[in-house]
Formats: structure tokens, sequence, C-alpha cells
């Protein structure tokens, strides 16, 4: 047997330690040679049965990731799935199969595969660390638990806790994962050892669902069921955009979580989704979404202390956000009254998003109110988020630069102005970046690190550690008019805008985006993002591009009608909810490629100019900050599937019944198929 993976250490009371520490990797997964090596200890094991087994990892903090992703990419086949799967499932079965004892020792994240060999054993310890490290995320990938988790999960937890790990991908903390019946003994760092110990020794009765998690899993009941969960995954995701919700509601209806069938059934339907387009691009952006985190140097200084300038919506929140991610923040506005408002809402944050009552201390007493800027000299990073007003952001400067420390990087968080005209007024221009977050900031994971032609790579670098540091996305690109998000986000809007100027509805306009795949439709978009926010945004790009401002939008700021915030805008909103009805025009049948084609022509002018290098990358961005359809990868992912030329034969045929907006940019000779 090779001891590449797996090691094996049998005690005085003949309970043998396995322990899993993959060569060559900082994380264990649970690759084919992994899955291959543990068949082979099973087999001394089964020969030489030992009093008990106790499964842990010999990475500190990490139990198993999950599978090796990138295994995925090299099935072309549903069979070559299939047989991947099955395999897998066979040698959790010999493990759930061994006639002794058999524990595992979750320390760090358990997900996916790593979760479903843990619940493969008769047992299951966790070290409670505060982190949520037990999951079954595979549904975010467009697949579902493959080794057999569709099946033990309903056993273990009932038909309904079940559903919510795997129908969302959502992880849990231990503490939810003992009331659920994923974990069986809460431990620590110091006893675990004895408490496996003890576990194997006591031979305790397995968990099993509660009696009514398990009479809901009755045949002439499970169809009731069916249907509810059906409706909740409907409101979510429609069917032929992601099929995997439903393939898991669709294999508990037909097997109850009970049989052999129903693990045949599971490895089927995992290899066909593993070889659907939706997979395929969900399986891309997860690991474009890698290679945005892994951006930047690693030898960059640390941001420890971070001075935020204006304590608004936006500064105020990425102070909080910054608080919460552990670092030291000074806050900074005219008057104290200015910044009460962003410490209530920083503790209705931490609140929500901290558990323990001393952390959630701690995050507080990181965020401290800085009327007078004491906190300047200290900082490694101060960012700059007042309000959009050229000579006001210059004057800040002024009086910041000789307070900042040698090495400190200046950013600000505009929207709108280039940062050559900002930074006319430095000393060290070229350690001058924009760091461009976007609303609200807790829940949009991007960050658009902007940079002129002759920005220092040292501070580039260290805004990207910090980007990083603070658990988002960074999006490295140029200085241009509407960077990357908006200015691909604006056409989208303005046609939406055009068609509503027709008379078509606004439900069914923001209905043709949806239908796409979008998260919201337009006209709900701008709503969302704030009318006064949108009109400044077209005001900025239309001076820079030539495009006309939507004249609804400056109506409706001057009648004070400016979206959710205000409780009125396009639609009428209440509890955060618009109030849509089905009056005007129905969309035209054009209305979708009206929508989505300009973003996708904006993407190839983005590329073509230089705003962005990285063709991944971009799709990415665009991805993870407009939300535009995860599984079809990215607006030129989207475009190559379906064509280049007939995208571009389209964008001709919009233009020639339209006008000139929908012309193909001439960066498109430069997209190979």
């Amino acid at each position: 047997m090779s001891d590449k993976h797996w090691t094996l250490d049998t005690d005085g009371d003949g309970i043998a330690w396995l322990t899993l520490d993959k060569a060559d990797g900082s994380a264990n997964v649970l690759s084919a040679s992994v899955i291959a090596e543990l068949d082979d200890v099973l087999d001394g094991l089964e020969k030489a049965l030992p009093s008990g087994v106790v499964i842990g990892s010999g990475k500190r903090g990490h139990f198993i990731m999950g599978a090796d992703i990138n295994e995925f990419t090299r099935i072309s086949t549903p069979e070559q799935g299939y047989e991947l799967t099955r395999q897998g499932q066979k040698v959790f079965d010999r493990l759930e199969g061994l006639p002794c004892p058999t524990v595992a020792v979750i320390d760090g994240h358990a997900l996916g595969g790593g979760l479903e060999l843990a619940m493969a054993c008769d047992y299951r310890i966790a070290i409670d660390r505060g982190k949520r490290i037990l999951g079954l995320p595979e549904v975010q990938l467009g697949i579902h638990p493959g080794f057999g988790g569709t099946v033990r999960a309903v056993r273990l937890c009932g038909v309904r806790p079940a559903m919510q790990l795997m129908l969302t991908g959502g992880p849990v903390d231990v503490a939810k994962g003992r009331r659920i019946g994923l974990v069986d003994r809460i431990s620590t760092e110091a006893s675990w050892r004895t408490d496996a110990g003890t576990l194997v020794r006591t031979r305790p009765s397995r968990r099993k669902a509660p009696f009514v998690e398990r009479l809901l899993g009755f045949a002439l009941l499970r169809p009731l069921i069916r249907k509810v969960l059906e409706k909740q995954v409907a409101s979510k995701a429609r069917r032929e955009h992601y099929p995997a919700p439903y393939a898991i509601v669709d294999l508990w209806a037909r097997h109850g979580a009970r049989g052999d069938a129903a693990y045949d059934a599971e490895a089927r339907s995992i290899a066909e989704l593993m070889c659907t387009e939706t997979s395929r691009n969900l399986v891309r952006v997860f690991f474009l979404q890698n290679r945005l985190k892994s951006q930047g140097s690693d030898d960059a200084p640390e941001v420890k202390h971070v001075h935020v300038v204006g304590a608004g919506v936006m500064g105020g929140d990425i102070a909080s956000w910054c608080a919460l991610r552990g670092l030291n923040v000074t806050l900074q506005d005219r008057e104290m009254k200015y910044v009460t408002p962003a410490l209530e809402r920083a503790q209705k944050l931490f609140a929500k998003r901290i558990r323990d009552d001393e952390e959630r201390a701690a995050a507080a007493s990181r965020l401290v109110a800085d009327v007078d800027g004491a906190g300047v000299p200290e900082a490694d990073l101060v960012i700059e988020a007042i309000y959009e007003n050229l000579e006001a952001k210059q004057s800040l400067y002024q009086s910041l630069q000789p307070r900042m420390k040698a090495g400190a990087v200046l950013a600000t968080n505009t929207s709108s102005i280039r940062l050559e005209e900002l930074r006319t007024v430095l000393d060290e221009p070229e350690r001058f970046v924009g760091l461009h977050f976007f609303n609200p900031v807790a829940m949009l994971p991007l960050v658009e690190l902007i940079r002129c032609e002759d920005t220092e790579r040292a501070a580039l670098d260290i805004g990207l550690g910090f980007v990083r540091k603070i658990g988002k996305l960074p999006l490295e690109c140029a200085s241009a008019p509407g960077f990357v998000v908006n200015r691909i986000l604006a056409p989208y809007t303005n046609e939406a805008l055009i068609m509503a100027g027709d008379g078509v509805s606004l439900t069914a306009i923001d209905k043709a985006a949806v239908r796409f795949g979008m998260p919201m439709g337009p006209i709900e978009l701008v709503d969302s993002v704030g009318i006064d926010v949108a009109l400044h945004v077209a005001k900025v790009l239309g001076g820079a591009y030539g495009r006309p401002i939507p004249a609804l939008l400056e109506k409706m700021v001057e009648d004070g009608k400016l979206g959710r915030k205000k409780g009125a805008g396009f639609y009428a909103w209440t509890d955060g909810k618009p109030q849509k009805d089905e009056g005007g025009n129905p969309a035209p049948a054009d209305a979708e490629d009206r929508l989505i084609l300009p973003m996708v022509n904006e993407a190839v002018a983005c590329l073509s100019e230089g705003v962005i290098t990285d063709a991944d990358l971009l799709d990415a961005g665009v991805i993870f900050g407009t939300g535009f359809a995860p599984f079809r990868g990215g607006p030129l992912a989207y475009a190559r599937s379906r064509g280049i030329p007939e995208v571009v034969s389209r964008l001709e045929a919009l233009s020639r019944e339209h006008g000139d907006r929908f012309a193909p940019h001439a960066g498109w000779a430069e997209i190979g198929n």
C-alpha cells in the first residue's frame, strides 16, 4: 500500500487512527488517487479488523474540502462521470460497512465529498471554531452530492434539513450541525482523541433522522412534499437554467433515500449534470473566482489599519465591513452627527454576522469614530469615500498627503471621475489607486481596483492584498469612464428605459431579463441602486461616449422618486420589495437580445480598449459585479457559446432596426471562437 496520502497508526487499544494529508496540496481533496488509496487501506482493515477506526486530517484546521474539481474538467461523457462517481460510492460503502465503529473527527471545513465521507462513518466529532464548516455546496457547481450524500444526508438529518443543505449549498456551523444530526459530539483540540476513543468503546446508537422527518419520506407523502420543494426551488432558479436542484428533489421523490437503487440513480444523475453547459460554466466560474482571489504578491505589505474619510452609506459600510473582517478602522467625517448613523449600521451588521458576544464586541471596538482624522498617520491605507466632486476630493487629498506615513496608499471610491484628473494634486500620483466598492457593501463581492498607466505595481499589490483580506474579489482595470461594471450595465439599463418610454410594461421588461438568467430585471435594478445614482452614471458615460441621457431618469429625480431607498421609483416599494403590476404593453419579441447583447458588446469594447486585459477575468468581473447569469459563464463565454458570427449578425440586425446604439464594436474582430 502506498503512503502517499493516507497514514495508519494502531494504538495499544486496537484503534486504527487513519489520517489524510494529501501530498503536494495545501488542502485535502478527494482526488481519484486519494479515493483509490483509501480503497487499499480498507482492504487491510477488513483483513485485520481493528477495534475501531478514527479518521482525521493531517492538515491542522482543515478536514476535507471535497472532491477534486480539476478532475471534473477531464470528464467528457456521462459514462466517464458515472464510472468515477460510482467508484467513490463503492469506497464509501466499504467504509460504512466496516464491522467496527468508525469515527470522523472534523476540524475545519468538511464540504461536499468531505462531509459525504464523514456521513459514511458511524459517528462524527467536530471541533467548534465558530465558523460555518459543514456543507454540501455541489449545487453551486451545477451538480449535486455524488458519493452517497443525497441518500445519507436525508437518513441522518431528515428531508427538510438535508434539502436545505443540498438545495442552497450554504454551509452551517458546528452547533447547527449538531442540532440537525450531522454532528454527534462537539469536542475541542485538547479532548477529541479521548472523545473519539470513548465513542469506539461505548458504541452508542447511531444517529437517524427524527420520526417526523422519516414520516415525510413515506411513499404516500413524498409527492406532496415534492411539490412544496419544487415550488421553493422555482422561486430561486429556473429548471432550464439550473437543473441540479430539481434533480436533487427528483432523486429523493423517486427513491426516498433508500436502497441500492438510490445510490445508482444518484451516480447516473450527477454524471449527466457534469456534462451540461450549466455545470461546465459554473465550474469555470469557480476557477475564475479562485483566480480573482489569488491575485497580487504575497510579499506586499499587509494592511492592518484603514482610515476611511466619508461616513455616508458607502464609506460607513466600507469601514464597518473592514472592522468585521479584522482590520482596525478609523472613520472620519466633518462632524460626529455624520458618523453616528454609520456606527449604528455597523452594530446591526456585527449582530447579524457574528454569533459570539466577545467577537462581536471586539469587532465593534475595531471601528472608531475619528472626526479629527487622528488615525491618518497610523493608517496603511486611506480610503476617500466623499461625494463625487473633483475639487472637494482634491482639497481633501492635499490635507491628507502630508500626514500619511511613508509607504501608505491613498485610494478613492469614486464611481465616475477618472483617476488621472483626481491625482494631479498629489506628490506621488503613481501610488494613488481606485477601490470601487458596490452597494450594498456587505452583499456584493466585487471591488474594482483602478489603475493608471504608470500606477506603481507595489501600490496595486497592496490594494489586491487588502481586497482579498476583507473577503472580496478584486478586479484590476484601467481608469476609464464607468470602469468595467457600470460601463457594461449602462446600455442594459438604458435599453430598458427606452422600452419603458415606448410603453412596454415594466414587469414585462424585467421578466425578459430574468428569463435570460439575470438575478433581477433592469428596472428593478435601477430602483435598487437608486435613480439618482443611475442618472449620475448616465451623465458620466453619456459625456464620455456620446450617449443620450434618459429624460425619464431626470424627471424622476426632479420629482424625488429615487427608488427603493425612498419607497417609490419605477415601482412602489413595501418592506424592501417592489410592488409590480402587469400594466403596459407586452415585451417585444426581440426584448431579450435588446437587453443582453448591448452588455456583451460593451464587454468586447472594454477588452478591446484595454480597460481590462484578460478575457476570462472580464467574464468573472461581470458575473460578480453585475449578476450576469453565472450559468452562462460571462458575456464573452455566452457569445462564444452562441457563436461569434451569429452575435455580430444579430447586433447588425438590431442596429438596422433600432439604431446605431446596437452597432457591433470593432473589437469583435479580435474575439476568437
